[in-house]
């Protein structure tokens, strides 16, 4: 999309409105029946591009080295097919999640009886992965009476972008425009509404390296921040497509400001586009305030959490990215392990000696393999 950008009107528009009219295809042709499709074209996909293919392979065996090079394959392939359903869901979601609609697609399930409270108490920031459709996340807010701000990237077509923006709105979420995040997100956390963020994105060479499956991963600086300087609740979560016959856990239901139940399917309804909403951890102030680095405590601990979510349907993410590519400093520049940063980990209170280790031993793994390309 890149040069796309700062088209004049007259082209701009024309390619915009060619875009829209491929897009309004799959709401021609049904859900069910676009689903259907695009799991055939994720099938395919990998076909097409083998290289990233063998890329959420390789991402795999360092998430999942128990498991076999044909499980590997089976979860990448599905995680294509994932890729391309998100596709549909996205066009479909502004149709079917609405104050009437809802409760057919969207399951609040294994959420902490007080969430609504925890919303209402103060500064929150809502934190999900490219895992499940992390865009209802912001939908299910919306539905349960909370506006709120979610920040994008936005699109290189103008015209584009404004559709996604006023779609968005009519369901009670406000976009944010990645650039320029630093000064106009605090003050809406501040006022007490929420935000959220996708908060897997690699933060670079210079972002906050901290676990992820077991190896250093960056970060960016910035969410950990916003939580310090705001002192928010961190809450993360997860919609997880359900599986065909996948029955809804049982629970009291959750009430919402509109007066809405929680959703209960009943037997033999089908599974298009059904999400449960997962809460998988949440955390404030009085976590971080004792540990050595609050920063690193913060970028460490909800990186954690998105772990956490992939490991409840590692189908459901975007294995194809670039997880692992930045490097922090000590593995560029073939330095020794920081003492510095094994003490930080240490102090996470989740850290057990055996993960440590395995984080060190996977560092000299990398450094070595720098070390090694740069000789070639």
């Amino acid at each position: 999309m890149a040069k796309l950008k700062n088209l004049p009107p007259y082209i701009e528009h024309p390619i915009a409105a060619a875009i829209r009219g491929l897009m309004s295809l799959p709401l021609m042709m049904g859900l069910d029946r676009s689903l259907e499709m695009a799991r055939s074209l994720g099938h395919l996909y990998p076909k097409v591009s083998p290289r990233r293919f063998e890329r959420a392979v390789e991402h795999l065996a360092e998430a999942f080295p128990e498991w076999s090079d044909e499980e590997r394959r089976a979860c990448a392939l599905k995680s294509y097919q994932h890729l391309f359903q998100l596709g549909v869901e996205v066009l479909y979601a502004p149709r079917l999640i609405t104050p009437g609609g809802f409760s057919r697609h969207l399951a609040f399930t294994n959420l902490s009886p007080a969430v609504n409270e925890l919303l209402k108490q103060g500064p929150c920031m809502l934190i999900s992965g490219h895992c499940g459709n992390w865009e209802l996340i912001g939908y299910a807010i919306s539905m349960l009476g909370f506006p709120l701000h979610a920040v994008y990237r936005p699109l290189d077509l103008r015209p584009l972008d404004a559709w996604l923006y006023n779609t968005r709105a009519r369901r009670g979420l406000t976009l944010v425009s990645k650039f320029g995040v630093v000064r106009s997100i605090p003050p809406v956390i501040r006022r007490g509404e929420p935000v959220g963020l996708v908060a897997d994105q690699s933060g670079g060479d210079r972002g906050v390296f901290v676990p992820f499956f077991g190896r250093l991963t960056s970060s960016y600086k910035t969410i950990g921040l916003f939580a310090l300087e705001t002192k928010a609740r961190v809450v993360c979560g997860i919609a997880r497509r359900m599986k065909p016959g996948e029955s809804v856990a049982e629970g009291p239901a959750t009430e919402t400001r509109q007066g809405g139940r929680q959703f209960s399917p009943g037997p033999g309804e089908p599974a298009s586009m059904r999400y449960t909403i997962e809460l998988v951890d949440d955390f404030g102030p009085e976590d971080w305030q004792s540990h050595p680095d609050p920063l690193f405590y913060v970028t460490a601990r909800y990186r954690r959490a998105i772990e956490m979510m992939v490991r409840r349907s590692p189908e459901q993410y975007l294995w194809m990215h670039r997880i692992w590519r930045a490097r922090p400093a000590h593995e560029r520049h073939n330095k020794p392990f920081p003492p510095s940063l094994r003490d930080k980990l240490a102090a996470l209170p989740w850290m057990t000696p055996e993960e440590l280790e395995r984080v060190v031993n996977r560092s000299e793994l990398d450094k070595a393999d720098i070390l090694k390309t740069a000789k070639t």
